[in-house]
């Protein structure tokens, strides 16, 4: 090849030379040049070659062999030669433009590569800036300025039938009775495409992992309840299996938590009786028919709840809510388990301060500590976080089963004790026998369901918080569907079979919900290993752990909630966020637990919901100002200080809601805006006016008008008005007219202008309104050049 032949190319990046070469390599071994061509061969070798040179040779070498391949490419093509140099001209064009090359004899363009070698590396904080337009779009319309009354009429606009016969037919039109019926069993849906291929060997790993972790789980947080040990293994078998029937999440795991057992260990001991309170024959009340009547009840409030639509009922429960409610319960949860980790027995305290006093009563009965039991459980402990904190974190690297802690624990705890006879040796308090098989169904105490259904209200609506919070989560990163109110359905299902299966209120748990998901877990089908696994365990192995001591599962129990205390560092992003997520956390959390669960979520509700209508009560407002150099651009002129008056006119922008609640402040933030005293206005209504809008009082001038004429709200960013709302802008109206201000209404969305037409023909207003602000500007211009 003749040098010649080589244009003149801009020095380039060596680092950019390799990565283009390395393109080219992998798309000459596309053209299969490399088996069966020995110039393919050789081109190879040059652009190996370019990897080690400079950038100047490489840059060279480059040329060289783009010229090559691209001669080779088009060595058979003989192409008409064009009849015109403009059928030349695009015949040139064409061949630049070539998918494997923008090479040709006669100039060559590398693109998309980087600038001369002295151009600096731009910062990644600086924007991206996309690629212009050749030429500057403009914003030209020439029309007459409309009222929204003529756009309506052109556009062909129909509100909206509110009647309650049209919104039966629509409501039966949209009915199907198979979308009916697979909506209720969502496992319908997904069972069919189920891949055996692509999904068993994921969900079967999942449900032994889950399966390892619900033993420890389900046998501690049993005893947290107040039950036995037994009572939180069917947790995982019973709500479990119904859940994976008519759940719509794939990845969370039913069974116990937390906070849920802490909640129903309230509820057990505030109504179950005790052997000591002289009560005998039927008046007698176990622990265990509070908790199944509680977990019935519970079941009945998210039925009714399903039946209402009330799945969005959970947003009402906040962030810093949510976070303050679950730390303050797991303090409780540590209290609740500090008898157990000395060895001693505590009274049972019941009612407002019960945190407080059986802390009281832990110093108390200090000097009565079982060492045995006290250095087991600190062992547990020990163990557990060494693990948590070092051996997990290293075998995820390496394996997908996480180690299971929890399980060598419950088991090396068992073993110890049966071989040393911890209970016979040493008074340590062991768990107790635990029930073969599955228990039989029976219908919970119907007396009981009306003294626990105060506290069930409380249940439902943490437990569902807390599973459509993990649901949501799930669903947001694997890009799959969860509905609220199937959600409630399911889970009232879950909990209405499990009150008759001697099971507690259920929920998800956090870590098992991770684990599964983490675990390779892709339907609930997980559920149903896991579930089948701990089925065997109940059957053959549940004598086995009736020697396992108390402080065993409370050293667990205290691990595990590890991850519960550091939601508290959370706090300090609340303090960014705004002051009233402070006082919601704050609240929530001292009310918890210092008062009681109940009564402190109770509060903090109260409290979220006060926040949410001072923010609502006080939305944004300001007045717009115009942009000399671009005309019909209007912002708010305290923040863009180059924005200017629209002469003889304020524009005022109002966002939010205008309704009874928020009437008082629409026109305190109007008058404050506009530099005008409410109290004089008032007082003005019921004075004389003049001819030239000068108000007079027994013949003489006592104020002049402001430098305004017109005044246009801005009701573009407006979701809401009602008639309470349209007839506080009639008094404004009426109120301005006395000042010779005429009020202009611009961009209501449809459903603010039907109110307002609405209100209009109950005798408000009239009002005067326009499609765009830019409409009523120009028609209030119009006016003042007249």
């Amino acid at each position: 090849m003749d040098n010649k032949l080589l244009p003149p190319v801009k020095p380039l990046h060596l680092k950019y030379v390799k990565k283009f070469t390395l393109e080219r390599l992998k798309r000459i071994r596309e053209r299969n040049l490399l088996s069966n061509n020995e110039a393919g061969t050789s081109n190879v070798a040059k652009h190996k070659s370019t990897l080690n040179l400079s950038t100047s040779k490489a840059t060279e070498t480059l040329q060289r062999v783009y010229l090559f391949e691209t001669e080779d490419k088009y060595k058979h093509i003989k192409p008409k030669t064009p009849t015109t140099s403009l059928r030349n001209k695009q015949f040139q064009d064409h061949l630049k433009h070539h998918q494997y090359t923008d090479v040709v004899g006669e100039q060559i363009e590398l693109k998309n590569m980087a600038n001369d070698n002295n151009e600096q590396t731009k910062p990644l904080t600086q924007p991206i800036i996309l690629q212009k337009p050749k030429i500057q779009p403009k914003y030209d319309v020439h029309r007459d300025v409309l009222t929204h009354e003529v756009v309506i009429k052109q556009t062909g606009y129909g509100a909206r039938d509110k009647s309650i016969p049209y919104g039966l037919k629509q409501c039966w039109q949209g009915w199907s009775f198979l979308a009916i019926f697979t909506g209720v069993l969502p496992i319908l849906q997904w069972l069919p495409k189920y891949s055996l291929k692509r999904d068993l060997l994921g969900d079967l790993i999942a449900g032994f992992t889950v399966a390892v972790m619900h033993i420890p789980h389900g046998m501690a947080y049993g005893l947290l309840a107040g039950v036995s040990p037994g009572n939180g293994l069917y947790m995982a078998i019973f709500p479990s299996i119904v859940y994976m029937i008519l759940g719509t999440s794939k990845h969370i795991s039913m069974g116990t938590f937390s906070v849920i057992s802490m909640m129903t260990l309230k509820v057990v001991q505030t109504y179950a009786t005790e052997e000591n309170d002289g009560v005998t024959g039927a008046d007698v009340i176990t622990p265990i028919e509070i908790a199944t009547s509680l977990a019935f009840t519970v079941g009945i409030v998210h039925i009714v709840m399903a039946f209402f639509r009330l799945g969005t009922l959970s947003s009402l429960l906040s962030d810093p809510l949510v976070n303050g409610f679950t730390t303050a319960a797991a303090c409780h949860v540590v209290a609740s388990q500090l008898k157990d980790v000395i060895g001693v027995v505590l009274p049972r305290h019941k009612g407002a301060f019960k945190i407080v006093k059986m802390v009281v009563d832990f110093f108390i009965a200090t000097p009565h500590t079982n060492l045995v039991t006290l250095g087991f459980c600190i062992s547990i402990i020990v163990f557990m976080s060494i693990c948590n904190e070092c051996l997990k974190p290293c075998l995820r690297k390496h394996c997908r089963f996480p180690f299971p802690a929890e399980l060598i624990a419950v088991i090396g705890g068992t073993l110890i004790s049966k071989f040393c006879d911890l209970n016979g040796n040493y008074d340590v308090k062991l768990v107790g026998p635990i029930p073969v098989g599955l228990p039989e169904p029976t219908l919970p105490r119907w007396d009981l369901i009306p003294l626990v259904a105060t506290d069930s209200i409380a249940i439902a609506i943490v437990s569902y918080s807390i599973i459509m919070s993990m649901s949501l989560t799930f669903a947001k990163k694997l890009s799959y569907e969860v509905r609220p109110n199937q959600e409630l359905f399911a889970l009232g299902i879950s909990n209405f079979v499990g009150g008759c299966f001697a099971c507690i209120p259920n929920a998800c748990s956090l870590s098992r919900s991770l684990i599964q998901e983490q675990a390779g877990g892709v339907t609930q089908l997980a559920s149903l290993v896991s579930s089948g696994l701990i089925l065997m365990t109940i059957l053959w192995t549940g004598p086995f752990f009736a020697v396992l001591p108390r402080c065993v599962l409370a050293g667990v129990v205290i691990v595990a909630l590890k991850p519960m205390f550091m939601q508290a560092k959370e706090l300090k992003k609340f303090f960014k966020q705004g002051k009233l997520e402070v006082l919601t956390w704050l609240c929530t959390f001292f009310a918890v637990v210092l008062i009681d669960i109940d009564i402190g979520l109770l509060i903090g509700v109260s409290i979220s919901l006060l926040t949410l209508y001072i923010k609502g009560l006080k939305p944004y407002s300001g007045l717009l100002g115009i942009i000399p150099e671009a005309p019909a651009i209007y912002v708010d002129m305290r923040l863009h200080r180059n924005a200017v008056d629209v002469p003889d006119t304020k524009i005022f922008r109002y966002t939010g809601s205008l309704n009874f609640a928020t009437n008082m402040f629409f026109r305190r933030s109007l008058y404050d805006a506009l530099g005008l005293d409410t109290q004089k206005i008032r007082r003005a209504s019921y004075m004389p006016v003049a001819q030239n809008g000068d108000v007079v009082n027994g013949g003489g001038k006592i104020s002049t008008l402001g430098t305004f004429h017109f005044l246009i709200l801005d009701f573009s960013m407006l979701g809401h008005v009602d008639v309470a709302g349209c007839h506080t802008l009639s008094d404004i109206m009426k109120e301005l007219s006395l000042r010779d201000v005429r009020l202009f209404l611009a961009s209501p969305v449809d459903r603010v202008y039907d109110t307002i037409v609405h209100s209009m023909a109950l005798g408000e207003g009239p009002f005067e309104i326009f499609p765009t602000l830019h409409d009523a500007v120009e028609y209030a211009n119009a006016f003042r050049t007249v």
